[in-house]
């Protein structure tokens, strides 16, 4: 990848002619519910030295005992298919998605933003808010925090607007995502 000039390599095996640009995947793996899935799942990366944006992990079927990772991960084409597919060879896993290939997908985030600052910034704070739609979950006399969801762009978009006005602290969820239209994972 060829960053202002420079050449950085993101892959542990290193930039090679076939190497095309680097992208960023949403992956959605449905794994069991049990202990010691995550640590595994996270083993595989790092194990392999690839990095991992964002991930989320949520119960989503309590009678088969299953949950959903959401991963999303950058690399190369062959990067990525690598990783689909070391994914889908560890046990607990029943089944791995990149919603990135496979089309239409709806990606969110919720982040809660905590601002302080008192007179123009306060009310600077406030009207920016509005505008991103972020809704104001706890106020002080000195500080607001405010929830924010969206997509990734969108909230580092809000974070962005929010330093100069006083922002203190920052918690994200990471995203979640699902595919869109009638098909089930």
């Amino acid at each position: 990848m060829v960053v202002k000039g420079k050449k950085q390599s993101i892959s542990v095996y290193g930039d090679g002619p076939g190497d095309r640009a680097i992208e960023r995947h949403t992956l959605s793996v449905l794994v069991d519910n049990e202990p010691g899935v995550l640590a595994r799942v996270i083993g595989l990366f790092s194990g392999r030295g690839y990095n991992i944006e964002s991930l989320t992990v949520a119960e989503t079927n309590k009678e088969l005992n299953q949950s959903r990772m959401t991963i999303i991960a950058v690399g190369t084409p062959a990067v990525i298919d690598q990783i689909r597919h070391q994914l889908e060879r560890l046990v607990p896993v029943h089944r791995v998605n990149d919603l990135t290939e496979e089309g239409d997908h709806v990606e969110r985030e919720l982040a809660l933003v905590k601002v302080v600052g008192t007179d123009e910034k306060r009310i600077e704070a406030l009207r920016s808010a509005n505008i991103f739609r972020a809704r104001v979950v706890d106020s002080t006399q000195e500080s607001f925090v405010f929830e924010v969801t969206g997509s990734a762009d969108k909230v580092n978009a809000f974070i962005d607007l929010m330093i100069p006005l006083g922002m203190v602290n920052v918690s994200r969820t990471g995203s979640a995502a699902i595919s869109r239209g009638p098909d089930k994972m």
